[in-house]
């Protein structure tokens, strides 16, 4: 059975992932993306549009579904080598958190709702996945 989940990146690296047909979570950490199967469904949640600037974004970025493909591991200089997995992106717009906050059900009457981005991914519910999709015109692509 998919499971569905929020990931954490900032706009400027969702658009990279989804311009190369892959995601990476954690600064490239493996173990959460080994969690993840084929089949999965995965939102992405950018809080600003560039790594370390203070102006919030808040806005889910992007929408897919994992390929049938381990994750792997790319060399991108200077000792920095993440691992990735491949995604099949929707062509989504982007949609602010805040109308869905007492919507779905990992924020709904939660003042402190940002706290599972921390981790920069978490499962969430079927309901949940299908109101971000619906908001960000994708409803049918998963």
């Amino acid at each position: 059975m998919s499971r569905n989940w929020i990931a954490v990146a900032s706009r400027a690296h969702v658009r990279i992932g989804v311009a190369g047909g892959f995601m990476q979570v954690g600064h490239g950490k493996a173990a959460p993306l080994r969690r993840m199967q084929a089949g999965d469904r995965v939102a992405y949640y950018s809080p600003t549009d560039v790594l370390g600037d203070r102006k919030p974004l808040q806005a889910f970025t992007a929408l897919g579904v994992l390929r049938p493909a381990a994750p792997y591991q790319v060399d991108m200089g200077q000792g920095f080598v993440p691992w990735r997995r491949d995604v099949d992106w929707a062509d989504a717009r982007e949609a602010p958190i805040a109308p869905l906050l007492e919507l779905l059900d990992f924020s709904r009457g939660r003042r402190n709702w940002g706290y599972a981005m921390r981790f920069g991914y978490f499962e969430i519910s079927d309901h949940d996945l299908r109101e971000i999709a619906a908001t960000m015109g994708r409803m049918s692509a998963l």
